[in-house]
């Protein structure tokens, strides 16, 4: 199916829409009549770019035929001017139509979960993903976007064996999405006295954030427990059992958070990184269902399953995936992922392109 083709089509659909607007039986199905002005609305900004397109090929077309057929030479001289003209803003178009004909991924605009946990390396491990969520919650920073500490478990030495944090802010998941896989460094460790480079991993994984409509967790598929807190925050968290570990006995998972004062904050908590984590695990049921592949977000952290090596004697950040290399480490470690994530969003709308046959 050629463009044209799939844009007819695009605007057949939109007009049986608005049909369906002014349809007594849709009216009267709140439910229906959302959905369908849902979809209207979305279709709504292709139409009329589709429209656009159709009359500048009609120009298009008008302009070549004068050129062929005209005699004076001032005036085929002015057509062939708005010839080329006319074909710069239709090439101009048609990369804006295939933009906004890429689907849209539903959680694009939701807030996220961010899971990072240390893989091979020990201590060192621990740092870097330390170095994960400072990185993480400067580039949020850039974007305005707000991060609230979930659950950590520190490790001792400045670092983590695992950190959970959201990001609250307009379309966070369509940026973050892409960071989700095993990070490697490489570098001397400062407990490294023969100043030999180590490399060490953390694997990230980022989750949509989800409702308790979408995900629904019945009382009797989970355990609760309380317990007193070992981590920071005074007396007050140490006399009282603050912590909460949530088991969802179906799956096995186990969640805990115990950052937070409250036992009430700390249970919202955990609840919230376990709908996240239910959710993903629909999503991949559903896509094992349709034959689709898609591989794990978080992988066991061994070296050989790294998306982004980072490697400090070269001041050198690769990502593996688009084959991109960035010489400016300290930036990116001060939250500039913008050049990754640019690329990453190209080459994902270009593969969906693809897919689609445009």
């Amino acid at each position: 199916m050629d463009l044209l083709e799939k844009l007819a089509g695009i605007e057949a659909r939109y007009e049986e829409l608005n049909a369906l607007m002014s349809d007594p039986a849709v009216i009267a199905d709140y439910n229906r009549l959302r959905e369908t002005g849902q979809e209207r609305t979305s279709l709504e900004p292709i139409v009329q770019a589709y429209h656009e397109y159709r009359d500048a090929l009609r120009h298009l077309d008008e302009a070549q035929s004068l050129v062929a057929s005209e005699s004076d030479a001032d005036l085929k001289t002015m057509a062939e001017e708005e010839e080329t003209q006319l074909q710069e803003q239709i090439a101009h178009m048609e990369s804006n139509i295939k933009a906004l004909l890429v689907p849209k991924d539903p959680r694009d605009d939701r807030n996220v979960i961010v899971e990072i946990r240390a893989g091979t390396g020990g201590d060192e491990a621990g740092i870097f993903a330390a170095d994960l969520f400072r990185m993480y919650s400067r580039y949020a920073e850039n974007h305005r976007w707000k991060s609230e500490l979930l659950s950590s478990n520190e490790t001792g030495v400045g670092g983590f064996k695992e950190v959970i944090f959201m990001v609250k802010g307009q379309g966070a998941y369509s940026r973050m999405k892409y960071e989700s896989g095993v990070h490697r460094v490489q570098r001397v460790p400062v407990t490294e006295s023969q100043g030999r480079i180590h490399t060490s991993t953390a694997t990230v994984a980022v989750l949509p954030e989800v409702g308790e409509v979408e995900i629904d967790i019945p009382d009797k598929d989970i355990e609760i427990d309380v317990y007193k807190s070992a981590g920071a925050g005074g007396q007050n968290v140490q006399k009282n059992a603050t912590a909460v570990r949530i088991h969802h006995l179906p799956t096995g998972m186990i969640v805990q958070c115990q950052d937070e004062r409250s036992q009430l904050q700390n249970r919202v908590r955990a609840l919230s990184i376990l709908r996240a984590r239910l959710y993903e695990l629909e999503q991949e049921k559903q896509l094992n269902e349709q034959g689709a592949t898609r591989r794990s977000q978080v992988g066991s952290g061994e070296r050989s399953e790294k998306i982004r090596t980072y490697n400090f004697p070269q001041s050198r950040v690769t990502d593996h995936r688009i084959n991109l290399t960035s010489y400016q480490l300290d930036s990116v470690l001060n939250g500039d992922l913008e050049e990754f994530i640019d690329e990453l969003t190209t080459r994902d709308q270009s593969e969906k392109l693809h897919a689609a046959g445009l």
